[in-house]
């Protein structure tokens, strides 16, 4: 109704109707404006609780570890709506930054992102979605977040927003992490047993269980008394309980018994666990089995002081065995002894059966040693085929210490002598056994006190040994300071030729070798060295001491220089050029590698013809290596070279060796000349070898000769060729000429 109309009608209207129309419509206006303000004051109390729950709500955000947010899902894209202002506390980013399309992608971390991504696609299958990875936050660390989405939809059932919330998780993911650390060290190889303070057992692991033998429920409530081998005493337990008490942890080597009653060696370590008041309210113990480190301990440590091979010291232990016993002697006054071994020939029954017999060989000797020393004695394996053996407490008198060494020396001489059974193969059913007899040259010497070092006292017992083994082997020898002196002098001897050596200080003699008619057909080249303040020393002074220390080598391509010089000049008179010369080669020059190629040098050098050049050797050096020697004598043969075996008849040359060697000549040694009896052993063993000699083909010269009676001799047997000081000593160049 309009006001015109509203006045029309009133105007029809009395005056009571007038009146009592607006009584109602004052009434009706109170009414109104009441129900109005009566709105309005439920609205702004609506407004009021709205702000309040807001305020709330920012509260909650502000202090809560979760970010709130909310997408926006259309057709083209997911669009953040809105993000709680608290995600600057918890992540680190502003609001602006948080809004920015790809910020969340973009801060994944690298090795979550595939993952995550993949997993939020599942948010449009299940609507609903909870996933945990690490992200960047804004101030270059990385958090874990726990991510809870939820997706809303419009009534058509399509996506219309998401919903979801971030909360920092990684204070309690590194309580996770650490958690699982924890419990996998706990199952560690190592043995681990807690208990209370009262020292009960309240755990262990798998490991505790497997290197003692008890389960789990045997040992929870024991104390761990259940595992005391009893080899530790009180005093121990109290040193332990001490450390645990003031410093919180012991740790040390204990023995303790399994299940089973085994006793083993273990490291245990204990710390104390305190509580916030400061007392101790656990004890966490680790240990390991230590017998496989104590096994290789001791392993290591028989390397280090044994001899693999016999079980015996080795040189460094009787070293430090010696050193005490000197210490010891030098208190009670007590002489010892000191026994340096070799055995003999040792290097021909390596050669000959192999190696593994000589090990056989080495510890049979050990066993024997052994078995002729008191207990307290020592016997040492030095390496090689060299043993020491160390008696203590012999006497306090010299005399009687030395008689007893001595008795002891010859126990240990004829027990080495004694045959050995060696066993040629390891199979069972075809073993077959070796006979072998060997023995020992034995160098012995005293010591009382520290009179004389320990390394000193091993070098007069193997100076000592050496004097045995000269005198023909299978000897004792007792150091005296006579030796001392010989090998001062043989020490000053080396020196000297090594000057000689380099300033060529020798020169040749030649001793004839002639004919059954008397005729001189040859010689033999002989060394001798002219001292420049001794005169002129004979090849047997020098020559073993010049092998030794490898001297012989250059000494040897001298001689082999001079002689085809002398040889080269010969050839050229007609008075001699039918003259055939023999040099000495010794056993190290002959297995030098190119020695070949040195008698090829030599030859090219001295333009000699090689027909009338003999190289002489010896049955040793053919035996050191047969077949290097084979190989070697054959390539010198094809320069037209003669070989002849020199000292035939000492040596341990077969038949059968002899017919593969490219030789010419047979030399009889000079010791079956010089001893020969008619009815004697020399004298077959001279026949035996002219035989010999005729059988095979080879010319066979005897040298030594030194009578009338050894020639005719020698001739009845049909002896073809004589050396000898019966027909010249051995003579410079000069003379030898004049001789011709």
């Amino acid at each position: 109704m309009t006001i015109s109309e509203f006045t029309n009608f009133s105007l029809t209207l009395g005056s009571n109707e007038l009146l009592g129309l607006l009584t109602i419509g004052v009434a009706v206006f109170g009414y109104c404006k009441i129900k109005l303000l009566r709105c309005l004051k439920q609205k702004q109390h609506v407004s009021e609780e709205l702000q309040s729950s807001l305020e709330k709500l920012r509260y909650l955000t502000a202090t809560s570890p979760s970010v709130l947010f909310s997408m926006r899902v259309t057709s083209q894209a997911i669009v953040t709506h809105w993000i709680s202002d608290n995600i600057s506390r918890v992540i680190g980013y502003t609001l602006d930054e948080a809004s920015q399309p790809g910020w969340w992608q973009a801060n994944l971390y690298a090795e979550d992102r595939e993952r995550v991504l993949h997993e939020s696609q599942a948010l449009f299958v299940g609507k609903h979605q909870i996933y945990e990875y690490r992200f960047k936050h804004g101030n270059g660390s990385v958090i874990w977040v726990r991510d809870e989405q939820q997706l809303v939809a419009d009534e058509f059932g399509q996506p219309k927003e998401i919903l979801g919330s971030w909360t920092d998780i990684t204070e309690l993911k590194l309580k996770e992490i650490n958690l699982r650390i924890a419990a996998t060290a706990f199952e560690t190889k190592d043995g681990i047993m807690i208990t209370d303070h009262a020292t009960r057992i309240i755990r262990v692991n798998r490991a505790f269980s497997q290197l003692t033998g008890y389960s789990a429920e045997e040992v929870l409530g024991k104390t761990p008394a259940i595992l005391n081998s009893g080899r530790q005493d009180e005093e121990f337990y109290k040193k332990m309980w001490h450390d645990l008490l003031h410093s919180q942890h012991w740790e040390g080597e204990i023995w303790n018994k399994r299940k089973d009653g085994n006793i083993y060696p273990e490291w245990l370590a204990i710390s104390a666990v305190q509580d916030r008041l400061g007392n101790t309210s656990h004890y966490v113990a680790t240990f390991f089995d230590m017998s496989e480190r104590k096994a290789a301990e001791e392993y290591i440590r028989n390397l280090a002081y044994y001899d693999p091979l016999t079980g015996l010291p080795n040189r460094r232990l009787i070293i430090d065995r010696l050193g005490i016993a000197l210490s010891n002697s030098y208190r009670s006054a007590y002489y010892g002894a000191i026994m340096f071994l070799d055995l003999d020939r040792f290097k021909i029954l390596n050669d000959t059966q192999g190696h593994d017999k000589g090990d056989q060989l080495l510890t049979h000797v050990a066993r024997r040693l052994q078995a002729c020393v008191r207990e307290g004695d020592t016997v040492a394996r030095l390496g090689g085929d060299e043993f020491v053996v160390m008696l203590e407490n012999l006497a306090k008198h010299q005399t009687e210490a030395a008689v007893k060494a001595q008795f002891v020396a010859e126990k240990i001489r004829d027990s080495l002598s004694a045959p050995y059974l060696l066993e040629l193969n390891s199979n069972e059913s075809e073993k077959s056994i070796l006979e072998h007899h060997s023995s020992a040259s034995i160098g012995l010497v005293l010591f009382q006190g520290h009179s004389v070092a320990s390394d000193d006292l091993l070098k007069r017992a193997d100076l000592a040994m050496y004097q045995a083994k000269h005198a023909g082997r299978d000897a004792i020898r007792v150091f005296d300071p006579a030796m001392q002196l010989a090998l001062n002098e043989r020490t000053a001897l080396e020196t000297d030729l090594r000057q000689a050596v380099l300033k060529q200080q020798f020169m040749l003699y030649y001793q004839s070798q002639v004919d059954s008619a008397g005729k001189i057909i040859g010689a033999e080249a002989l060394i001798r060295w002219q001292h420049p303040q001794r005169g002129l020393i004979p090849p047997d002074s020098f020559i073993p001491l010049a092998e030794e220390t490898g001297l012989i080598i250059p000494i040897g391509l001298w001689v082999l220089q001079q002689g085809c010089l002398v040889l080269a000049e010969w050839q050229k008179n007609p008075q001699t050029q039918h003259l055939k010369l023999a040099i000495n080669v010794s056993p190290r020059q002959f297995h030098q590698a190119d020695f070949v190629q040195q008698v090829e040098k030599v030859l090219i050098d001295t333009a000699v013809n090689p027909e009338y050049l003999k190289l002489e050797i010896t049955e040793n050096l053919i035996m050191d290596n047969l077949d290097e020697a084979i190989n070697k004598m054959y390539a010198i043969k094809k320069f037209g070279v003669g070989f002849s075996m020199d000292d035939f008849g000492t040596g341990y040359s077969s038949l059968a060796s002899l017919q593969k060697l490219p030789l010419d000549q047979l030399k009889v040694d000079r010791g079956f000349i010089r001893d020969w009896v008619e009815a004697g052993n020399d004298a077959a063993i001279i026949r035996t070898i002219l035989n010999l000699g005729r059988t095979l083909g080879l010319t066979v010269i005897a040298e030594g000769v030194e009578t009338s009676i050894q020639l005719d001799y020698l001739a009845q047997y049909g002896c073809p060729i004589f050396q000898g000081y019966y027909f010249s000593e051995p003579l410079p160049l000069a003379q030898f000429q004049d001789l011709l």
